[in-house]
């Protein structure tokens, strides 16, 4: 039985799974939730039956659903070992999930659909000043990243070595979904460079948004 993915095309959390999904080579198929479409389907009973907190990524294995994108990555990394997602040493790892965190801890919670939405909607904050919010946060968090990056020995062709590993499945959405909202990102060259040889790779562009079915 395949894997199941209940997710969003443009869900940079949902994204991180692919990736994840897409680098080790597993079977799976993806259960489009769509976040905006008639109040958002991640709302409706059928969903939240299996994530009360009625957001995505859910990942299904057999009778199991797991949720949240990075505990459902170090699930794939302890049951799938090849290719590993995290070096060997404590040392490494650690590195590894400081690129990682940083991005799903420091700057997705700020960023994301629900609180873009509140902001609009509740907050009445205009379209100029919650671009203005999203810059910000992406140019602080990505400030320290750079920097990390550019004087850590660790750093190869990618975040650490040259091999992805969390620390790239993570930072890859985050600057998709930077581009989408035309954030100004030449400040951050390692970055940069780091994303365009994920994406040379084939389970980068397969995991992409673009090549989603539920993609618009």
């Amino acid at each position: 039985m395949p894997l199941k993915l209940f997710g969003y095309f443009r869900s940079s959390a949902a994204y991180r799974v692919r990736i994840a999904l897409e680098l080790k080579s597993l079977d799976w198929h993806s259960e489009s939730i769509h976040l905006t479409k008639d109040g958002g389907m991640q709302f409706g009973s059928p969903y939240q039956s299996i994530n009360p907190s009625s957001l995505v990524p859910t990942l299904q294995d057999h009778d199991t659903y797991l949720t949240q994108s990075l505990a459902i990555i170090e699930y794939l990394e302890e049951k799938y070992r090849k290719p590993a997602l995290l070096p060997r040493d404590p040392i490494s790892r650690s590195w590894v999930r400081s690129i990682a965190l940083s991005i799903a801890c420091d700057v997705h919670p700020l960023n994301n659909l629900r609180v873009l939405k509140y902001l609009k909607n509740t907050l009445e904050v205009s379209d100029s000043a919650r671009s203005d919010w999203y810059a910000h946060w992406i140019s602080k968090t990505f400030a320290g990243i750079e920097t990390m990056l550019a004087q850590q020995p660790y750093t190869g062709s990618f975040c650490y070595g040259d091999k992805p590993t969390l620390a790239d499945i993570c930072l890859v959405p985050q600057i998709f979904n930077a581009n989408r909202f035309e954030c100004d990102l030449t400040s951050f060259p390692t970055i940069l460079r780091i994303n365009n040889n994920c994406m040379a790779l084939k389970a980068f562009q397969a995991a992409h948004p673009t090549n989603q079915p539920d993609s618009e």
